[in-house]
């Protein structure tokens, strides 16, 4: 419903525009650092770190230093850390049986942020794609990606997880029923407290491009995600999805590319009111940066913009690489 206005001069909106303390006395929409969900992507080694090239200011960290960078954004006060492993083509199977080792890089993680920064919420991805040969979330046979017997991994994955610690998994794979699957294996298991943050509407998006080189999984995919992950051009679906992964025992959703894709927010958290959350993907940071760094955008003013696009499109939280450069921002504007 439009809202009604009455004639000029009686309403002059700019009343409401024309000083910062009238601007603040009607926003409707703030950012602040309990927002915030920073992805860091870990790497075999030690007390060493590496730049990913097409995303500046990113670098894969040692498991060490992946702790002391959580230590560091629990003192910014960024409420959760969300892992992602570099994962070496040599060690890639076609079994992807690595993805459920104790001690992968993941759980090796967890447990390190967890005695470093026990404060910070650890949040993990639960996907085959950095552990398989084929580069997909799901095992192949006979150029297919399989769904039920990939959920059967992805629930081994969830709960060695959970083992090391975990706080929320991330199930970011789309495969059918795995929600579901993986929430009856935590109860199982007496994990009652991990919650579960799906990617329950994840685009096969050409967004994805700097991330796939952050985790080595470029070289690897054979063929695209168009059978698994959802095409652009739908909404209703997404709805659907949603339902379903609330209906299996998911705690929170989320929407994946996140600006493009502002209108499924919207939809999302006016159909069901629940923890709504947003992935500014890589392709997404990429852009803007590299927009910044030619001086042809405000970097800093395009960062908090971009996020507070989000809030209002409804999302209670945005996972974004510049986390810690956004809350170093506000804090020293508080």
């Amino acid at each position: 419903m439009t809202p009604t206005v009455a004639p000029f001069p009686a309403a002059r909106l700019r009343r409401m525009r024309k000083s910062p303390a009238m601007r603040a006395l009607s926003r409707q929409n703030t950012l602040t650092v309990d927002d915030l969900i920073w992805p860091v992507f870990v790497m075999d080694g030690k007390d060493d770190e590496t730049p990913v090239a097409s995303m500046t200011g990113v670098t894969r960290r040692t498991v060490d230093r992946i702790a002391k960078a959580a230590r560091e954004a629990q003192d910014l006060g960024i409420p959760a850390i969300c892992i992602f492993p570099y994962t070496d083509m040599s060690a890639r199977t076609e079994d992807c049986a690595m993805a459920w080792d104790p001690d992968n890089l993941t759980n090796q993680a967890i447990r390190a942020i967890k005695d470093k920064a026990p404060d910070i919420a650890v949040m993990t991805d639960i996907a085959l794609d950095p552990y398989n040969v084929n580069g997909h979330d799901g095992f192949v046979e006979n150029g297919e990606i399989v769904n039920d017997r990939t959920v059967e991994a992805l629930v081994k994955m969830g709960l060695a997880q959970a083992e090391a610690g975990a706080d929320i998994l991330g199930p970011s794979d789309m495969m059918d029923g795995r929600i579901g699957a993986i929430r009856r294996a935590l109860e199982s298991a007496g994990h009652h407290n991990v919650s579960i943050l799906s990617y329950s509407a994840k685009y096969a998006s050409a967004f994805y491009g700097p991330f796939r080189d952050a985790v080595g999984a470029s070289a690897a995919l054979t063929g695209d995600k168009n059978t698994y992950q959802m095409d652009p051009g739908n909404s209703d679906e997404a709805l659907r999805l949603v339902q379903r992964d609330l209906d299996e025992g998911a705690d929170m959703v989320m929407i994946k590319p996140g600006m493009p894709y502002l209108d499924i927010c919207r939809r999302v958290k006016d159909s069901f009111g629940v923890p709504t959350y947003a992935y500014q993907v890589s392709g997404e940071y990429a852009m803007l940066q590299a927009a910044a760094q030619n001086g042809w955008l405000d970097g800093e003013k395009v960062m908090m913009e971009s996020l507070l696009g989000f809030k209002r499109a409804g999302c209670d939280g945005i996972l974004t690489y510049f986390a810690p450069e956004a809350a170093r921002l506000m804090r020293a504007q508080s």
